[in-house]
């Protein structure tokens, strides 16, 4: 959570309400096309699995962003992330997916201009020679690509972003412990919801909504049951002391060991994490505004968010579990996927509902109690990436873009 003087000090509050974004963004073409350019433009975002180009001259395509982005394994282990525009006049280079290609070369079907995999441009096809015309200045236009826990990130801002571990270091280290890379994908699904994307992270940033929309998960974390997400958030609890109590320490309820139907955990417990690790039940990395990572004892679960529209959202949820999860006794995958698929529909159905009040809002902007402290944090990250783009025009001269 960000420094801000609208935060209490002894507990984690709002000092007062605060408004919330204006109603107009949730709807709104105009600022849905700003904010592609400005946050998600500017973001590193989570692309896909690193598995899915493990072979050198692999590659995976697709969208995101707005943007057709293709990104490959060289030779020598790296990955590497380019538009998926050919130079030429600008034909998709690779159809949406991923494949292998028989030599290190990405060839253009239309008119077979062919690059390799630095991006550099090395032949023309049937095109011949002609005046004015340099090679050298029609390469592949490069985005920035980093790899962490075995996911590709990209950013599109190649020439202004900022190194992977410097924007996301802070908020991907509560998962070192677990073995990211070498999991494997074992389920994934893909969801719609009619939500503009920021309304999905505002949900995930508070629990008031908890008790009325979750109350299999205010079972098994009783502490959400209370409409708070952790023990800081309650005023009281510097006084609690060794009070074990779930609905004051905000770990899984007496006798569960992870977020699964019936709360039993599926197979030992993953390599290289602690007792804490273990004990906690639940662990979050939260990478804006792509993708939140959950660590539990026995898997991980990744949720994707890729807006697709003002009023549109997509997101992509996959099950991590380590290699040989099929044959191992008694692992129940349902039993893992009935449970947080059952969280996921509930939130994106309230999600749902809180789009429809947004679009027809007879107000400015709605208002944020004190244990919004986190949405007010995500507001404030909106705002100041948004920076110049937003401000009053009396102000603009002393504000500068901030990049991530």
């Amino acid at each position: 959570m960000p420094e801000d003087s609208a935060i209490l000090s002894d507990f984690n509050g709002l000092a007062k309400a605060e408004p919330s974004l204006p109603t107009a963004w949730y709807s709104d073409p105009a600022h849905f096309a700003l904010e592609l350019s400005e946050i998600w433009g500017r973001s590193w975002l989570l692309f896909c699995r690193s598995a899915e180009i493990a072979a050198p001259n692999s590659w995976h395509a697709g969208q995101i962003a707005g943007r057709n982005v293709l990104a490959v394994r060289r030779a020598d282990g790296t990955a590497a992330a380019f538009h998926n525009v050919c130079r030429h006049r600008g034909a998709e280079i690779c159809p949406a997916g991923r494949g292998q290609l028989d030599r290190p070369l990405l060839v253009c079907p239309y008119h077979q201009w062919s690059y390799r995999l630095d991006g550099s441009l090395v032949a023309t096809g049937l095109a011949r020679r002609v005046e004015g015309f340099d090679r050298s200045e029609h390469g592949l236009a490069a985005i920035a690509c980093a790899e962490w826990g075995g996911y590709v990130f990209i950013n599109l801002d190649a020439e202004g972003a900022t190194s992977l571990d410097g924007a996301l270091g802070a908020e991907l280290a509560p998962l070192a412990n677990w073995p990211l890379a070498e999991l494997q994908v074992a389920h994934r699904d893909r969801i719609e919801i009619a939500c503009n994307w920021k309304v999905f992270w505002e949900n995930f940033n508070e629990c008031l909504h908890c008790p009325g929309i979750h109350p299999e998960l205010c079972d098994l974390v009783p502490i959400y049951g209370r409409g708070i997400m952790v023990a800081e958030d309650d005023p009281d609890w510097r006084g609690r002391g060794a009070d074990g109590d779930p609905r004051h320490t905000g770990r899984l309820r007496e006798g569960a060991e992870s977020w699964t139907e019936g709360g039993a955990a599926q197979g030992a417990p993953l390599p290289g994490l602690t007792p804490d690790n273990i004990a906690r039940g639940h662990t979050y990395a939260v990478a804006l505004p792509s993708v939140f990572v959950v660590g539990h004892r026995d898997y991980a679960r990744s949720v994707r968010v890729l807006p697709l529209g003002p009023e549109r959202t997509e997101l992509t949820v996959e099950w991590l579990l380590p290699a040989g999860w099929e044959t191992q006794p008694g692992l129940d995958l349902d039993a893992i996927l009935r449970f947080s698929s059952r969280v996921l529909r509930q939130d994106a159905a309230a999600c749902e509902m809180n789009q429809r009040g947004l679009s027809a809002a007879p107000f400015a902007s709605g208002t944020l109690m004190q244990e919004e402290y986190e949405v007010h944090a995500f507001h404030q990250w909106v705002r100041a990436r948004l920076g110049e783009a937003v401000a009053p025009p009396a102000s603009r001269a002393s504000r500068r873009k901030p990049r991530s």
